[in-house]
């Protein structure tokens, strides 16, 4: 049986320098490999919350060789001998102007494990006036993603995913037993439905749910909600983020989750 491992998940106050960005993302995980963690996540956008064009001048190749940034979480992973989830990032597609948004898995080699490209794009106007149009300068990704790390089914998200229970009703029937879900929720839709939304999936797909976030104030007046967090496949909050950038870590119980699924087997009552 597989022993319990501790993950962390990473919150980001992330601004317009990369370079400044990526040596705070290297600060916490190390900081949350000194608490024990084997596999660190980090939030979406961990490496730039500038402007579109920024991003996409910053977009960069994974296959056949890897850029700046992920040259750097590459270096990181290996340093700091753990497994880094790197939340969301620019990855070129083949549209000029419209990048993936990527989450990568590093191992703790060095190498690139897994990437999975956002499917669901954030176009809201919300109700103080803010508008958002992601599909504007991020092209879609289409296909859901589990990859195995330290010994679970880990399935991939990102943000906005967090509103579709049928990404992770997919997640789950392809044998996930965790999710990460690297996030930039803004202010104003997080304080009421970040944390509702991540207990629900932690408890449909009965899985533990790792969620980085943003937090505070970034350029173009965006402002996140943060409250990083890991919740048990039971949809109890095991670790929380107070306000500004920190790490929270907590134990993965596979034993835990196999006394979950076979004590409530909704899992195997699905009849659609």
């Amino acid at each position: 049986m597989v022993k319990p491992v501790i993950w962390g998940a990473v919150q980001l106050s992330s601004q317009g320098d990369v370079s400044e960005n990526l040596e705070r993302v290297t600060v916490l995980v190390n900081e949350a490999v000194r608490r024990g963690a084997s596999t660190v996540v980090l939030p979406e956008n961990f490496a730039y919350m500038g402007d579109e064009e920024g991003k996409c001048a910053l977009a960069e190749d994974l296959d056949p060789g890897f850029g700046t940034i992920a040259v750097r979480l590459s270096a990181l992973a290996r340093s700091a001998g753990v497994t880094l989830v790197a939340g969301g990032f620019p990855e070129r597609s083949g549209d000029a102007v419209r990048p993936y948004n990527t989450c990568a898995v590093f191992g703790p080699d060095g190498a690139l494990r897994a990437r999975y490209r956002k499917i669901h794009l954030f176009d809201v106007e919300t109700s103080d006036g803010t508008r958002y149009c992601e599909s504007a300068s991020t092209m879609a990704g289409r296909e859901p993603v589990v990859v195995e790390v330290d010994g679970l089914r880990l399935g991939l998200s990102i943000c906005y995913d967090l509103r579709f229970p049928e990404l992770y009703r997919a997640l789950s029937t392809a044998g996930a037993e965790a999710v990460v879900v690297p996030a930039a929720f803004t202010l104003l839709t997080g304080k009421d439905h970040w944390q509702v939304l991540l207990r629900a999936r932690a408890i449909e797909a009965q899985v533990y749910v790792i969620a980085a976030a943003q937090w505070g104030r970034h350029p173009r007046g965006r402002a996140t909600y943060g409250k990083s967090c890991i919740i048990d496949p039971w949809g109890e909050v095991i670790a929380q983020a107070s306000e500004g950038e920190g790490v929270v870590t907590a134990a993965l119980d596979p034993a835990y989750l196999s006394r979950v699924r076979a004590s409530l087997p909704a899992l195997e009552h699905r009849r659609l």
